[in-house]
């Protein structure tokens, strides 16, 4: 607002310094006028120095066409003696808010009208369509409210009222539907930054995805915050919003544009890979070393830690480079870990293995 009022101050100033300069150069036929000082100018409600000048009873102030063209109106209050200017009211269009995002959520509200969380970059928000939204795809059809699904990417504009919850909620009055996503919940296998950006792998074996990450892609924390690639860990547990395009190779690429991370806690593997793991780590043992063992075969301790963090001593030159250089690309180590009789000495024993394709590392460092 006082941008304008700056605005209008000033144009009034150069146009009364314009008619006078015409007036002297013989472009103008001359009148006789008079300055009122006893009359004021407000805009918006605060006074200012312009002065109308008053020809033959008339007042005159060249502000009136200025006033028009930034949204103003002018008008004689001749009971105070001062000429208003005040600003129009916005409309409603004017105070809708724009969001572009991705639909995370479909449900419905008591009311039976569709609501959907929209997770934008740097928004996140939670709209109701009814049958006031003017919902439609991108080639300007009408789109079915009831065909709304997560993964896809939307246009809206809501408002003017937000609930002060988090996410905010409020009225979709425009949604206009885009690409549909590929949606996906996972767990990060490992992290790499790449000359493009960045490269993430979810899911494991034949389930195993590469996601290529580049100035599009948002990531955010559980609370929809925005988060830095290098807090990204293998074991997190994400949902990636990917796709639609996808390479035939193994495992397939595709174009990441959302992620959401969930950093609260450390990630534990389920019951079956416990299982294979204390098998995989029962079978590397010798004889000699399961006799030392008080730890029964299914009651070893599985672990998933960070490959930096194992610990984990490789037995020959080549074991020793794939580890450094799955250490180098963040990957995880599942450990198990016996009790034995040299415990006390020596402590526990532990097997490291790769936790993308169950490779045996080595043993961790004993004292």
């Amino acid at each position: 607002m006082n941008k304008k009022k700056l605005i209008i101050v000033a144009t009034v100033a150069g146009l009364l310094g314009t008619t006078v300069a015409a007036e002297a150069s013989g472009f103008l036929r001359k009148v006789n006028g008079m300055l009122r000082g006893d009359i004021t100018v407000t805009v918006d409600g605060q006074e200012t120095s312009m002065e109308p000048v008053f020809i033959n009873g008339k007042a005159y102030l060249p502000a009136k066409s200025e006033a028009d063209a930034l949204g103003y109106d002018l008008r004689y209050n001749a009971k105070e003696k001062r000429i208003e200017i005040t600003s129009r009211e916005e409309s409603e269009v004017d105070k809708l808010i724009p969001v572009s995002g991705v639909i995370e959520t479909v449900g419905y509200n008591q009311q039976g009208d569709v609501q959907i969380t929209v997770l934008g970059r740097g928004n996140w928000i939670v709209l109701t369509v009814d049958k006031d939204t003017a919902l439609t795809d991108q080639d300007g059809k009408k789109f079915a409210a009831k065909n709304l699904k997560a993964g896809m990417e939307v246009y809206a504009e809501y408002g003017p009222v937000v609930a002060m919850s988090y996410p905010g909620q409020s009225h979709a009055a425009k949604v206009v539907v885009g690409t549909e996503r590929l949606v996906r919940e996972d767990v990060i296998q490992s992290v790499e930054k790449t000359s493009d950006g960045w490269q993430v792998r979810i899911g494991k074996d034949a389930t195993a995805i590469v996601l290529n990450a580049g100035k599009e892609t948002s990531v955010v924390d559980q609370e929809r915050q925005p988060l830095e690639w290098s807090a990204l860990k293998p074991g997190m547990k994400v949902t990636a919003y990917y796709g639609p395009i996808m390479t035939k190779s193994l495992p397939p690429i595709s174009p990441l544009f959302y992620l959401v991370a969930d950093n609260s806690g450390t990630v534990t593997l389920s019951p079956a890979e416990t299982t294979e793991y204390r098998n995989l780590a029962w079978n590397q043992l010798s004889n000699e070393q399961k006799k030392h063992l008080i730890t029964k075969k299914d009651e070893a301790e599985v672990t998933l830690v960070p490959a930096a963090d194992a610990a984990i001593f490789p037995q020959g030159e080549e074991k020793q480079k794939a580890y450094e250089a799955y250490k180098a690309k963040n990957g995880n180590v599942v450990l198990v870990t016996y009790k034995d009789d040299q415990e006390a000495l020596l402590g526990p024993l532990t097997l490291g293995f790769n936790y993308e394709t169950k490779e045996f590392f080595g043993f961790r460092i004993r004292k």
